[in-house]
């Protein structure tokens, strides 16, 4: 997840550069009083039916988050998602994790034989900074509840958990080789030489992208895509002789290729990269949904940044796309339901930059005229809001504001430029906030 951090920071200097600060004071305070109205007060997921019965109908329900070290924002969506995987039977989990790492937990939690014995086993051995992203003890928790609930369905009805994102490029790299060696014997060597191409910058993607950009190497697009095309060529007895596996492996192959791809264009194309990554990750939900059948629903865990509608924020003036708003336009408004989350003020795990040691980092009170602020002053320690035709046609509603973004890598000293400019009621259909968050507590 190297690149992230400057995609996130791509994101957000886009939108101070166009960031039209709504009018202070008086449209503050009328905000405040106009949510004080419509906040509804909550002390945990089960006093959500609201938000539950309306996004149980969509064929796909996207989960956010304010930062990627937070406990409360895990812990609600790990509660929404068991109450839409219990009541309204949705088929797949998919988070923004590597594909290669989180199917092994997908594993456990399907109850596959040869599987860890404990999900806390399976995500000690997620070493990838950072770490705590997914080695937490709220996926933990998630992880064992899910592996309960499959032990009492049917194989093919059993709830999965799956990787979305487009890093973890070697992992995925080495379980395809594993996978050809094991039934396309007759095509390994050709797979391993196209694969190699990528591999012999020593496994650094970043010395591949600079050697191909900055040095004229040739690139490996074609090389990569032709290990997807023999996938595909031989997709009928591979999938007649495991369908699982078939798509696993094909998964691993298109994420080396679209690996190579987005951290090529990571060099010189920032605009570029993030579609790439953003693209790749709404494909793989899309699959996902498809490979689990017409009647399938899908749950979707990312960032604010990558769920909500990115035409809704200052985003959009640099043709930027995001899983929000490639799905709303593909499936369509009326089957994607989006939950952004926020917070006042609290702690939040993060690092000072790349690759640094965890820090619990304090996170500051929300600025003032931001979304953070107004609803820092309704009063409630939790809340949350549905959005209507009445909010989105509000004149202040309708207005920029600031709502903030917090990465991975996080200065709490240069706040200002932490906030997104955002047409809240367009960008979501819910909003979660929690008034004071902590951080999340990574497994030992």
């Amino acid at each position: 997840m190297k690149y992230y951090v400057h995609s996130l920071s791509f994101v957000l200097t886009i939108s101070l550069l166009f960031f039209c600060t709504s009018s202070a004071g008086s449209d503050t305070e009328e905000l405040i009083g106009y949510f004080s109205r419509k906040a509804l007060p909550v002390a945990d997921a089960g006093d959500i039916d609201e938000l539950i019965d309306m996004a149980g109908s969509r064929r796909l329900v996207l989960l956010g988050e304010a930062s990627h070290g937070t406990s409360e924002f895990y812990r609600w969506r790990a509660d929404i998602t068991r109450r839409l995987i219990s009541e309204k039977g949705f088929s797949f989990v998919a988070v923004e994790g590597d594909w290669a790492s989180i199917y092994r937990l997908n594993e456990y939690i399907k109850g596959v034989p040869g599987a860890p014995s404990s999900a806390r086993d399976v995500l000690r051995q997620f070493d990838r900074w950072p770490e705590w992203m997914w080695g937490n003890t709220e996926i933990e928790e998630l992880a064992e509840w899910m592996r309960e609930y499959n032990s009492k369905i049917p194989d093919n009805e059993k709830v999965g958990f799956y990787g979305k994102d487009v890093y973890g490029q070697w992992q995925a790299m080495d379980d395809l080789l594993k996978y050809a060696k094991e039934f396309l014997p007759d095509h390994y060597n050709e797979i391993n030489s196209n694969l190699q191409c990528f591999a012999n910058y020593d496994r650094d993607e970043w010395v591949y992208a600079r050697a191909v950009v900055g040095r004229g190497h040739p690139s490996c697009e074609e090389e990569l895509h032709n290990v997807v095309e023999i996938l595909r060529r031989h997709s009928s007895t591979l999938s007649d002789y495991d369908e699982k596996k078939y798509f696993r492996a094909k998964q691993n192959a298109i994420v080396v290729k679209n690996a190579e791809d987005f951290f090529r264009l990571a060099v010189t194309d920032n605009v570029g990269s993030w579609n790439s990554r953003a693209t790749h990750m709404w494909e793989t939900v899309n699959r996902l949904l498809n490979t689990h059948g017409d009647d399938s629903r899908g749950i979707v865990w990312a960032h604010n940044t990558h769920v909500g509608d990115a035409d809704a924020t200052t985003m959009r003036f640099q043709d930027m796309v995001n899983i929000g708003r490639l799905s709303r336009r593909e499936l369509g408004h009326d089957q994607v339901f989006i939950t952004g989350f926020g917070t006042y003020t609290g702690r939040v795990n993060a690092g000072s930059s790349w690759g640094t040691r965890m820090q619990r980092m304090k996170v500051p009170e929300g600025e003032r005229d931001s979304y953070e602020y107004i609803f820092g002053q309704l009063g409630h320690e939790q809340f949350y809001l549905i959005f209507d035709e009445d909010d989105r046609d509000h004149r202040l509603l309708n207005e920029w504001r600031g709502h903030r973004a917090i990465g991975v890598v996080y200065n709490p000293q240069q706040e200002s430029g932490n906030y997104v400019p955002t047409i809240l009621p367009m960008r979501y259909d819910a909003f979660i906030f929690i008034r004071e968050t902590s951080a999340l507590q990574p497994v030992r």
